[in-house]
């Protein structure tokens, strides 16, 4: 064991621990949960020290030999060889300076034996002098947010992509099969069956432009500004170049806020982004709750759509199928919803120079980014793909359903079209049969009373004059 002090006193750290006794603190103080720091937000703290030592470096308030070391310790975090060091519970008091203070020891030690001492001598290599020359907690950790969300963000927007395409792709095999539509769960007018699932692809497209607006607003960061936005304990020169070197080690353009005080208490662009996510949870969630209702069944439900049988559906009801896919996408979505209600409330409820729950923010946009990822490889793959549609049914419905004497009140009336629907259905007399014992009624309006007719209309329908 080796004795570590801070302002608390002194506390023992295990010899062979990369992290020292401020993450070691940490650990024992929010021991509520067993999730600790995602790997994407350790990137983006390794990446931040990375371009901080090389700044220090170049204004000269780092030494050449320390700068390296540094670097080199960076280097081996952003390969993954230190993550076990990181053991500081993701949620967590105190806006984040447990999970900062935790990469600061960590790569300190680690540039400390790459100069050949060891663990804990800090006089070679300060974690807060040293790794943190510089920076706050304030700055560095919702830059490394907003680095981590960047990456996931990205990455979800290729999965809504390749989501988008398969939806598109299902519109097409299935364009040509004519369904009855319905509203408030009541017998509508004509769709297809392709149309539903263009409607789908539409949604999620539009909710694809609203994430990659939000996005714009990570590439946003407080950098420079220390505690509060003032840029205390940093050089000028460091202040001016830091933001520059962090978006040339991670490879995408990047500025600095005009107002760094602004930018250290508000978190709008956290905020943003996570509605923008709601947003598409709310998109896939309408939709796997039409896929349940459309396979429903399949002898006594709509029976309109096959999607693929995953599993067994009941351990008392022998050959029960459930729809399992989309009852998921709608449990993350749920799930999701709930991220976004905590992370609005602990957006409004930061005071002052800071918003002290930043960690809590971080964390749920990055479970959120992970979640929607999967969520949409498993809907995709397991689901969308390989669903068929049950072209009988759709057709026996859609060429028999009373509504379809919609299309005759431009010509006879609401009035007279009411009484024919009521008729049809007290009467199980065809809609089509009943419009043709009318009088006056052309044999071109009633051609409109074929189900194909009333879909996309002005595509389909001649000119009628009445």
């Amino acid at each position: 064991m080796r004795i570590e002090t801070d302002a608390i006193g002194t506390k023992e750290v295990p010899s062979s621990a990369y992290y020292g006794i401020h993450a070691l603190r940490a650990k024992e103080n929010f021991n509520v949960t067993s999730e600790t720091i995602d790997p994407e937000l350790i990137d983006g703290l390794a990446i931040i020290k990375k371009a901080a030592a090389s700044v220090n470096r170049k204004d000269g308030s780092l030494s050449k030999e320390k700068a390296a070391a540094i670097r080199r310790a960076c280097d081996e975090v952003l390969e993954r060889k230190l993550d076990h060091a990181f053991i500081v519970p993701s949620i967590q008091g105190s806006a984040g300076t447990s999970i900062n203070m935790n990469a600061n020891e960590v790569i300190a030690n680690r540039a400390i034996e790459l100069l050949g001492g060891e663990k804990g001598s800090y006089s070679i290599i300060h974690p807060n002098d040293d790794v943190n020359r510089g920076q706050s907690t304030n700055d560095t950790f919702p830059s490394a947010g907003k680095l981590a969300l960047l990456r996931l963000s990205r990455q979800l927007t290729l999965e809504i992509d390749r989501f988008i395409d398969s939806l598109d792709q299902k519109a097409s095999e299935l364009k040509d099969i004519v369904k009855i539509g319905r509203t408030q769960l009541q017998d509508a007018l004509p769709t297809t069956v392709g149309d539903t699932f263009k409607a789908y692809a539409a949604a999620a497209g539009r909710n694809l432009d609203e994430i990659n607006h939000s996005r714009h607003g990570l590439k946003t960061l407080n950098l420079g500004g220390t505690a509060i936005g003032t840029s205390v304990n940093a050089s000028e020169y460091y202040v001016r170049h830091i933001v520059p070197e962090v978006s040339k080690l991670f490879g995408e353009e990047l500025s600095q806020a005009d107002n760094l005080i602004d930018a250290t208490q508000n978190v709008d662009a956290f905020v943003r982004l996570s509605h923008a996510y709601k947003l598409f949870a709310v998109t896939l969630s309408k939709m796997a709750s039409d896929l349940r209702l459309l396979s429903s069944g399949p002898q006594f439900g709509f029976n309109e759509l096959f999607l693929p049988k995953k599993q067994a559906g009941s351990s008392i009801m022998p050959g029960k199928v459930n729809p399992v896919i989309p009852e998921l996408v709608n449990q993350v979505a749920f799930q999701i919803m709930g991220y976004d209600t905590t992370i609005t409330l602990a957006a409004e409820a930061g005071q002052l120079e800071l918003n002290a729950f930043e960690p809590i923010i971080v964390r749920n946009l990055i479970v959120t980014s992970r979640l929607l990822s999967k969520t949409l490889v498993t809907f995709r793959i397991n689901c969308i793909n390989g669903i068929e549609a049950n072209r009988p049914r759709c057709t026996d419905e859609a060429n028999h359903c009373a509504i379809l004497a919609t299309a005759l009140t431009p010509y006879i009336g609401y009035s007279k079209t009411c009484t024919l629907v009521k008729e049809s259905l007290q009467t199980g007399t065809p809609i089509q049969t009943l419009a043709g014992q009318l009088p006056d009624v052309p044999e071109s309006v009633l051609k409109l009373l074929d189900p194909k007719n009333l879909i996309h209309v002005y595509e389909n329908k001649p000119v009628y004059t009445h």
